[in-house]
Protein backbone atom coordinates (compact mmCIF):
# COMPACT_ATOMS: atom_id res chain seq x y z
CA UNK A 1 0.00 0.00 0.00
CA UNK A 2 0.77 3.45 -0.77
CA UNK A 3 1.05 4.99 2.70
CA UNK A 4 2.84 8.08 2.29
CA UNK A 5 1.60 11.44 0.28
CA UNK A 6 4.88 13.79 -0.69
CA UNK A 7 3.04 16.56 -2.66
CA UNK A 8 0.41 18.67 -0.91
CA UNK A 9 0.18 22.30 0.20
CA UNK A 10 -1.07 24.25 2.54
CA UNK A 11 -2.04 28.33 3.51
CA UNK A 12 1.71 29.45 2.97
CA UNK A 13 0.89 28.57 -0.47
CA UNK A 14 -1.03 31.51 -2.33
CA UNK A 15 -3.52 28.75 -3.94
CA UNK A 16 -4.31 27.29 -1.02
CA UNK A 17 -6.89 27.85 2.45
CA UNK A 18 -5.57 24.93 4.36
CA UNK A 19 -3.79 25.06 7.68
CA UNK A 20 -1.08 22.68 8.36
CA UNK A 21 -3.37 21.04 11.16
CA UNK A 22 -6.08 20.75 8.64
CA UNK A 23 -3.95 18.35 6.59
CA UNK A 24 -2.46 16.42 9.31
CA UNK A 25 -5.60 15.67 10.67
CA UNK A 26 -6.90 14.28 7.36
CA UNK A 27 -3.79 12.27 7.13
CA UNK A 28 -4.16 10.49 10.20
CA UNK A 29 -7.96 9.62 9.34
CA UNK A 30 -7.00 8.21 6.13
CA UNK A 31 -4.29 5.59 7.66
CA UNK A 32 -0.97 7.19 6.66
CA UNK A 33 2.29 6.91 7.92
CA UNK A 34 3.89 10.16 6.52
CA UNK A 35 2.88 13.48 5.35
CA UNK A 36 5.32 15.42 3.24
CA UNK A 37 4.02 19.06 2.97
CA UNK A 38 5.54 21.18 0.39
CA UNK A 39 4.28 24.51 -0.18
CA UNK A 40 5.17 26.81 -3.37
CA UNK A 41 8.27 28.78 -3.53
CA UNK A 42 8.17 30.20 -6.94
CA UNK A 43 11.34 33.25 -6.52
CA UNK A 44 10.56 35.89 -9.48
CA UNK A 45 6.66 34.48 -10.28
CA UNK A 46 5.87 37.26 -12.75
CA UNK A 47 4.78 40.67 -11.26
CA UNK A 48 1.93 40.49 -13.79
CA UNK A 49 -0.15 38.08 -11.70
CA UNK A 50 0.02 39.82 -8.43
CA UNK A 51 -1.17 39.66 -6.04
CA UNK A 52 0.03 36.13 -6.21
CA UNK A 53 3.57 35.67 -5.60
CA UNK A 54 4.22 32.23 -4.59
CA UNK A 55 7.05 33.41 -1.94
CA UNK A 56 6.60 31.74 1.97
CA UNK A 57 8.41 33.04 5.12
CA UNK A 58 10.70 30.23 5.75
CA UNK A 59 11.17 31.19 9.07
CA UNK A 60 7.57 30.51 10.26
CA UNK A 61 7.04 27.83 7.82
CA UNK A 62 9.48 25.59 9.21
CA UNK A 63 8.66 26.92 12.85
CA UNK A 64 5.13 25.69 12.23
CA UNK A 65 5.86 22.61 10.91
CA UNK A 66 8.24 21.51 13.59
CA UNK A 67 6.03 22.08 16.23
CA UNK A 68 3.32 20.07 14.19
CA UNK A 69 5.71 17.32 13.95
CA UNK A 70 5.85 17.52 17.45
CA UNK A 71 2.11 17.52 18.07
CA UNK A 72 1.96 14.41 16.08
CA UNK A 73 4.96 12.45 16.39
CA UNK A 74 3.07 9.19 17.48
CA UNK A 75 0.25 9.23 14.88
CA UNK A 76 2.10 10.73 11.72
CA UNK A 77 5.21 11.24 10.78
CA UNK A 78 5.47 14.80 9.31
CA UNK A 79 8.36 15.73 6.74
CA UNK A 80 9.31 19.43 5.92
CA UNK A 81 9.51 19.63 2.00
CA UNK A 82 9.05 22.27 -0.64
CA UNK A 83 8.29 23.08 -4.67
CA UNK A 84 10.66 25.22 -5.95
CA UNK A 85 9.22 26.74 -9.27
CA UNK A 86 12.20 26.78 -11.89
CA UNK A 87 12.84 29.14 -14.33
CA UNK A 88 14.86 29.14 -17.31
CA UNK A 89 14.51 32.53 -18.94
CA UNK A 90 18.40 33.91 -19.70
CA UNK A 91 17.69 36.79 -17.43
CA UNK A 92 16.43 34.93 -14.18
CA UNK A 93 17.58 31.83 -14.23
CA UNK A 94 21.27 32.49 -12.44
CA UNK A 95 19.40 34.73 -9.90
CA UNK A 96 16.77 31.92 -9.48
CA UNK A 97 18.96 28.81 -8.84
CA UNK A 98 21.31 31.08 -6.47
CA UNK A 99 18.21 31.86 -4.45
CA UNK A 100 17.06 28.55 -4.02
CA UNK A 101 21.01 26.86 -3.77
CA UNK A 102 20.89 29.57 -0.87
CA UNK A 103 17.47 28.64 0.65
CA UNK A 104 18.00 25.09 0.21
CA UNK A 105 21.61 25.23 2.16
CA UNK A 106 20.35 27.07 5.19
CA UNK A 107 17.09 25.22 5.80
CA UNK A 108 16.98 21.47 7.04
CA UNK A 109 14.22 20.55 4.06
CA UNK A 110 13.58 16.63 4.14
CA UNK A 111 11.87 16.65 0.26
CA UNK A 112 12.45 19.10 -2.70
CA UNK A 113 10.18 19.00 -5.89
CA UNK A 114 11.83 21.01 -8.69
CA UNK A 115 8.96 22.28 -11.24
CA UNK A 116 7.56 23.95 -13.89
CA UNK A 117 5.26 26.61 -13.57
CA UNK A 118 6.56 29.38 -15.61
CA UNK A 119 8.09 29.81 -19.01
CA UNK A 120 8.83 32.82 -21.38
CA UNK A 121 7.81 34.96 -18.09
CA UNK A 122 3.81 33.53 -18.64
CA UNK A 123 2.16 31.27 -16.36
CA UNK A 124 0.23 28.50 -18.70
CA UNK A 125 -2.42 28.57 -16.52
CA UNK A 126 -3.50 31.68 -17.71
CA UNK A 127 -4.90 32.24 -21.20
CA UNK A 128 -2.18 34.48 -22.24
CA UNK A 129 0.11 31.67 -23.09
CA UNK A 130 -2.21 29.70 -25.18
CA UNK A 131 -2.45 32.88 -27.19
CA UNK A 132 0.76 32.99 -28.47
CA UNK A 133 1.27 29.62 -28.79
CA UNK A 134 -0.34 26.71 -30.30
CA UNK A 135 -0.84 23.58 -28.93
CA UNK A 136 2.28 21.98 -30.15
CA UNK A 137 4.53 24.96 -29.68
CA UNK A 138 3.28 25.54 -25.96
CA UNK A 139 3.80 21.73 -25.34
CA UNK A 140 7.56 21.42 -26.84
CA UNK A 141 8.99 24.78 -25.28
CA UNK A 142 7.49 23.34 -21.78
CA UNK A 143 9.76 19.61 -22.52
CA UNK A 144 12.44 21.86 -23.68
CA UNK A 145 12.48 24.11 -20.12
CA UNK A 146 12.06 20.75 -18.09
CA UNK A 147 15.39 19.76 -19.97
CA UNK A 148 17.09 23.01 -19.66
CA UNK A 149 16.66 23.24 -15.94
CA UNK A 150 17.60 19.89 -14.87
CA UNK A 151 21.09 21.15 -15.67
CA UNK A 152 20.50 24.51 -14.00
CA UNK A 153 18.97 23.28 -11.20
CA UNK A 154 20.69 20.46 -8.93
CA UNK A 155 19.66 21.14 -5.14
CA UNK A 156 15.64 19.16 -5.86
CA UNK A 157 15.27 15.01 -5.68
CA UNK A 158 12.00 14.41 -7.92
CA UNK A 159 10.75 16.73 -11.09
CA UNK A 160 6.85 17.61 -10.16
CA UNK A 161 3.92 16.53 -12.43
CA UNK A 162 6.26 16.29 -15.96
CA UNK A 163 2.70 16.72 -18.14
CA UNK A 164 1.49 19.17 -16.13
CA UNK A 165 0.77 21.68 -18.67
CA UNK A 166 -2.29 19.37 -20.19
CA UNK A 167 -4.39 20.65 -17.13
CA UNK A 168 -4.67 24.03 -19.08
CA UNK A 169 -4.87 23.40 -22.48
CA UNK A 170 -7.66 25.94 -24.25
CA UNK A 171 -10.84 24.14 -24.42
CA UNK A 172 -11.10 23.49 -28.14
CA UNK A 173 -7.68 21.11 -27.87
CA UNK A 174 -9.82 18.81 -24.93
CA UNK A 175 -10.28 16.15 -26.62
CA UNK A 176 -6.83 16.50 -27.99
CA UNK A 177 -5.50 16.66 -24.23
CA UNK A 178 -7.12 13.22 -23.56
CA UNK A 179 -5.73 10.89 -26.35
CA UNK A 180 -4.06 8.09 -25.08
CA UNK A 181 -0.60 8.89 -26.55
CA UNK A 182 -0.84 12.72 -26.23
CA UNK A 183 2.69 13.64 -25.15
CA UNK A 184 4.43 10.79 -26.42
CA UNK A 185 4.27 10.16 -29.39
CA UNK A 186 4.41 13.66 -30.73
CA UNK A 187 7.63 14.30 -28.14
CA UNK A 188 8.61 11.02 -27.18
CA UNK A 189 12.37 12.03 -27.58
CA UNK A 190 12.40 15.17 -25.62
CA UNK A 191 10.72 13.28 -22.78
CA UNK A 192 13.46 10.46 -23.07
CA UNK A 193 16.17 13.45 -22.86
CA UNK A 194 14.82 14.47 -19.80
CA UNK A 195 14.13 11.19 -18.21
CA UNK A 196 17.73 10.18 -19.12
CA UNK A 197 18.73 13.22 -17.30
CA UNK A 198 17.00 12.61 -14.35
CA UNK A 199 18.32 8.79 -13.80
CA UNK A 200 21.88 10.01 -14.68
CA UNK A 201 22.00 12.69 -12.21
CA UNK A 202 20.07 10.48 -9.30
CA UNK A 203 17.05 11.94 -9.53
CA UNK A 204 13.91 10.90 -10.30
CA UNK A 205 9.80 11.42 -11.03
CA UNK A 206 6.59 12.06 -9.01
CA UNK A 207 3.45 10.17 -10.02
CA UNK A 208 1.12 13.33 -8.94
CA UNK A 209 -2.71 12.05 -9.37
CA UNK A 210 -4.21 15.48 -8.97
CA UNK A 211 -4.52 14.74 -12.88
CA UNK A 212 -7.59 12.03 -12.30
CA UNK A 213 -8.50 13.32 -8.81
CA UNK A 214 -8.88 17.04 -9.76
CA UNK A 215 -8.38 17.92 -13.22
CA UNK A 216 -10.51 15.87 -15.16
CA UNK A 217 -8.01 13.78 -16.82
CA UNK A 218 -8.12 10.31 -17.39
CA UNK A 219 -4.40 9.64 -16.35
CA UNK A 220 -2.29 11.15 -13.40
CA UNK A 221 0.75 13.25 -14.63
CA UNK A 222 2.88 11.90 -16.25
CA UNK A 223 0.93 9.66 -18.46
CA UNK A 224 1.24 6.13 -18.03
CA UNK A 225 3.51 5.68 -21.51
CA UNK A 226 6.12 7.86 -19.36
CA UNK A 227 6.52 5.90 -16.61
CA UNK A 228 6.48 2.97 -18.52
CA UNK A 229 9.40 4.92 -20.46
CA UNK A 230 11.02 5.48 -17.41
CA UNK A 231 11.19 2.13 -16.08
CA UNK A 232 12.62 0.94 -19.41
CA UNK A 233 15.38 3.58 -18.86
CA UNK A 234 16.34 2.15 -15.61
CA UNK A 235 14.50 4.80 -13.82
CA UNK A 236 13.35 3.78 -10.01
CA UNK A 237 13.40 6.54 -7.97
CA UNK A 238 9.57 7.70 -8.04
CA UNK A 239 7.09 9.59 -5.43
CA UNK A 240 3.71 9.80 -4.71
CA UNK A 241 1.83 12.78 -4.32
CA UNK A 242 -2.00 14.25 -4.51
CA UNK A 243 -0.68 17.58 -4.96
CA UNK A 244 -3.61 18.36 -2.54
CA UNK A 245 -4.76 22.12 -1.58
CA UNK A 246 -7.33 20.86 0.24
CA UNK A 247 -7.54 17.81 2.66
CA UNK A 248 -10.32 16.53 0.55
CA UNK A 249 -8.25 15.94 -2.39
CA UNK A 250 -5.25 14.02 0.20
CA UNK A 251 -4.29 10.70 -1.47
CA UNK A 252 -6.79 10.39 -3.88
CA UNK A 253 -5.95 8.08 -6.51
CA UNK A 254 -3.65 5.79 -4.47
CA UNK A 255 -5.05 2.51 -4.82
CA UNK A 256 -5.72 3.07 -8.47
CA UNK A 257 -2.01 4.11 -8.61
CA UNK A 258 -0.19 1.27 -6.99
CA UNK A 259 -1.98 -1.19 -9.86
CA UNK A 260 -0.79 0.93 -12.37
CA UNK A 261 2.90 1.18 -11.24
CA UNK A 262 2.90 -2.75 -10.44
CA UNK A 263 1.28 -3.53 -14.24
CA UNK A 264 4.50 -1.87 -14.90
CA UNK A 265 6.83 -3.49 -13.10
CA UNK A 266 7.58 -1.29 -10.13
CA UNK A 267 7.46 -2.85 -6.80
CA UNK A 268 8.61 0.07 -4.46
CA UNK A 269 8.20 4.04 -4.13
CA UNK A 270 10.46 6.01 -2.50
CA UNK A 271 10.29 8.67 0.48
CA UNK A 272 12.58 10.72 1.51
CA UNK A 273 13.79 11.86 4.79
CA UNK A 274 16.76 14.48 5.21
CA UNK A 275 16.79 14.58 1.50
CA UNK A 276 18.09 10.42 1.39
CA UNK A 277 15.38 8.40 -1.07
CA UNK A 278 14.10 5.39 1.46
CA UNK A 279 12.25 2.67 -1.38
CA UNK A 280 8.73 1.26 0.34
CA UNK A 281 7.06 -2.04 -0.94
CA UNK A 282 4.44 -0.84 -3.21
Amino acid sequence: MILADYHTHTAFSDDSESTPESMAERAVALGLKTLCITDHMDYLYPEKYAPTRFVFDADKYFAKLTALKEIYEDRLELCIGVELGLRNEPALKEACADYYRKLCAHYPFDFIIGSTHVLEDLDPYYPEYWETHSKSQGMRAYYESILENIGIYDMFQVYGHLDYLVRYLPQESDSWCRQTDYCFSDYKELISEILKKLIASGRGIEVNTSGTQKYGLPFAHPHPKVLKLYKNLGGEIITIGSDAHHPKYMAGGFASTRELLLSLGFSYYTVYRKREPVFLPL
